[in-house]
């Protein structure tokens, strides 16, 4: 009778789920109300397979030139060819290759710009927002200037200081980007710092350190997240825009705003050279951007609904 009794006890407690999968179910279930951010996504993931093994499934070699075959049209058009599906450029390379090539480029761009801008931009602005006083007057200060500069005139400005090339481009992003990070991880970190959980921590002895990124900075990373995803679009499209002017990524590489560039005096002749690089910057900032506007629903509480 008493095991009867218990099995029937252990029946009527309910499943127990961890903390850390419960705030997952909650976030999906903010994210995936936006059907718009679930496509952005799996568009998204998409172009990272794509990214991780376009040694392997690209047709060929991105640097790989064909003489004889010079500006082919796609292969649904008049003179084109199966064995290259979106045509070849003004050397013979084939463009599908190239395009799943400059993936890397763009992603690997935006994520280094995401990662120095984030993590030095939540330094400062921690920083800023906990000790105040005259250092918080200075690095605000400083932050001001940046932005009183239009961005992508002060990334060509930093870039032409430094010299061309793909590393001093995200150098140059990333650095006018950082105001934007310093100002909110600076908002947050004064608004959580006068909060009784701070002062709670304080009493009980913990450190400088420990109370700016242990106790305080957990508490400011929904904001900064959701500035990272939109930012990052905006890194792709920065680094397209330095590689179209000649200052980002050097020839050959397969970088897309290079691409662009290397086929302007085609855009009439042969649209496809000029097409295909441009459709592929603007459905992956606009999967990125939709991405963002989910992880704003979902972790931003005045979106959520009760």
């Amino acid at each position: 009778m008493s095991e009867v009794q218990n099995t029937a006890e252990q029946s009527s407690v309910p499943e127990q789920i961890s903390p850390l999968r419960q705030q997952f179910r909650e976030f999906w279930f903010y994210f995936s109300e936006n059907k718009g951010a679930v496509v952005g996504l799996f568009f998204f993931l998409f172009i990272v397979f794509i990214a991780l093994f376009a040694d392997v499934i690209a047709p060929h070699s991105p640097d790989q030139q064909n003489r004889d075959f010079i500006l082919i049209p796609p292969f649904w058009q008049d003179g084109g060819s199966i064995e290259f599906l979106l045509g070849t450029d003004a050397v013979g390379r084939d463009l599908l290759s190239r395009l799943m090539h400059g993936s890397r480029f763009s992603l690997f761009a935006g994520c280094i710009v995401i990662v120095i801008s984030l993590t030095f931009g939540v330094l400062l602005g921690l920083s800023a927002g906990y000790f105040r006083g005259f250092y918080e007057v200075i690095v605000m200060r400083v932050m001001d200037v940046i932005l009183s500069i239009p961005s992508l005139l002060m990334a060509l400005v930093l870039v032409a200081m430094l010299g061309p090339g793909l590393r001093n481009a995200m150098i140059a992003i990333s650095i006018t980007y950082l105001p934007h990070y310093v100002r909110l991880a600076r908002a947050s970190a004064v608004a959580e710092a006068a909060r009784d959980y701070v002062t709670a921590s304080k009493v009980a002895g913990a450190g400088t350190m420990r109370l700016m990124l242990v106790t305080i900075l957990p508490n400011c990373m929904a904001p900064l997240i959701v500035q990272a995803s939109l930012s990052f679009s905006t890194a792709i499209l920065d680094t397209a825009a330095l590689g179209f002017l000649g200052m980002g990524a050097q020839p050959p590489a397969s970088e897309w705003g290079t691409m662009l560039a290397e086929a302007r005096e085609f855009i009439l002749s042969a649209w496809w050279v000029v097409t295909f690089p441009g459709v592929a910057i603007l459905l992956t900032v606009l999967a990125i951007n939709l991405m963002g506007d989910g992880l704003r629903d979902a972790l931003d509480p005045k979106m959520k609904r009760s």
